[in-house]
């Protein structure tokens, strides 16, 4: 798949200069992503040992692909070398996520397909949203929790609209070692590689298949549609800290129907998030302001410490934007990195379950 990109590519980058802005910041970010795909390539060659009796017979073809002009420009012969002859021999460099890689054919296959305009774009495009949807359900996990913005975007539709091979790259990289972290139950995405031959069509309901990217669609609707409404006074008070009423929740349930959800995907909602209110918080976050107001005991006066005004903030921010925070997250990434004990490593043990009380206030508030 690797080299077949990289055949790819060459038909399309410019052999000279070229005048056009837009297309040499095209062909450049093209470039990168030629470079990158060479030197991991390069490094799997010149990491195959000659010593060993499968790699022994083929020495003449290791020895010219050790070389890195060899890959300057590669002709037709050459990929037919490199995949006839190179592409089955043992190399050193190993990698051992079985699933990270799986995880990189996908991507190289939806490259591919940008790239070709296949007809396959839409079922790839739906894979991999369907892996982002899972690991945007595991925002515990601090490497995911990092590249929680990224995932939100690929499980939208938004971000396919003028998807481009360099961005699927960057998504690929980012991405490739958090996918072995969502729960076994959850992998439900089936890798393959082969041809698909048309028969005669038959309509089949998958809804466990289905399920996790309708799910995420439908956050991201709701999303952009809370966004686009965030005047509303019931969606305000949510948003500011504000008690519920059973009025709130009620419109709030209005406006995810007026989104495009269904009874059954805002049940479900209300159920994985423990209410519909926790849901919605987790949306659209926590106002600044109010998330500020809730912990302005423990930053006003001059008696607090500089770590300590750094993870009050680091609390503040993650309530903007998550809406909501276990109190078990003190103790994770990136509060530890404040203080290896967490918050107990830079508050007296009576402050800590203050700011406990405070995080259980603005749930309670959110839950009605």
């Amino acid at each position: 798949a690797r080299l077949t990109m990289l055949a790819e590519l060459d038909a399309r980058l410019p052999v000279n200069k070229t005048t056009d802005e837009a297309f040499a910041k095209s062909s450049d970010a093209l470039k990168e992503v030629r470079e990158g795909t060479v030197s991991l390539l390069h490094r799997q060659v010149a990491t195959m040992n000659l010593d060993n009796f499968v790699v022994r017979p083929k020495r003449h073809y290791v020895e010219r692909y050790t070389q890195p002009s060899a890959w300057h420009k590669l002709t037709t012969e050459s990929l037919h070398e490199l995949e006839t002859q190179m592409a089955s021999l043992p190399t050193e460099l190993m990698d051992e996520d079985e699933e990270a890689k799986r995880f990189d054919l996908l991507v190289l296959r939806t490259q591919l397909s940008v790239l070709r305009a296949g007809t396959d774009f839409a079922s790839l495009k739906d894979k991999i949203q369907k892996i982002a949807s899972a690991l945007e359900e595991q925002t515990a996990i601090p490497a995911i929790k990092a590249e929680i913005l990224l995932i939100q975007a690929i499980a939208s539709d938004e971000w396919w609209e003028d998807v481009t091979v360099p961005m699927l790259e960057q998504a690929r990289k980012r991405l490739r070692a958090s996918v072995k972290l969502i729960p076994k139950g959850q992998k439900k995405v089936v890798y393959t590689d082969f041809e698909d031959e048309l028969g005669e069509l038959t309509q089949i309901d998958l809804p466990q298949i289905t399920a996790g990217l309708n799910m995420a669609k439908f956050k991201e609707k709701a999303r952009t549609f809370l966004r686009e409404h965030e005047d509303h006074l019931s969606l305000q008070r949510l948003r500011r800290n504000q008690p519920l009423t059973a009025l709130d929740l009620e419109e709030l349930e209005n406006m995810l129907l007026k989104a495009g959800g269904s009874k059954e995907l805002i049940n479900e909602a209300k159920e994985k998030s423990h209410g519909l209110g926790l849901f919605i918080r987790s949306l659209v976050g926590l106002d600044h302001e109010a998330a500020m107001q809730a912990f302005s005991e423990f930053l006003q006066g001059s008696t607090a410490t500089a770590n300590q005004i750094e993870f009050i903030k680091l609390v503040v921010e993650e309530l903007t934007q998550t809406g909501v925070m276990e109190a078990g997250r003190l103790f994770e990434s990136p509060f530890t990195d404040v203080s290896a004990q967490g918050p107990l490593g830079i508050f007296p043990p009576t402050k800590v379950t203050q700011i406990v009380q405070v995080l259980d206030v603005i749930r309670e508030r959110a839950v009605a």
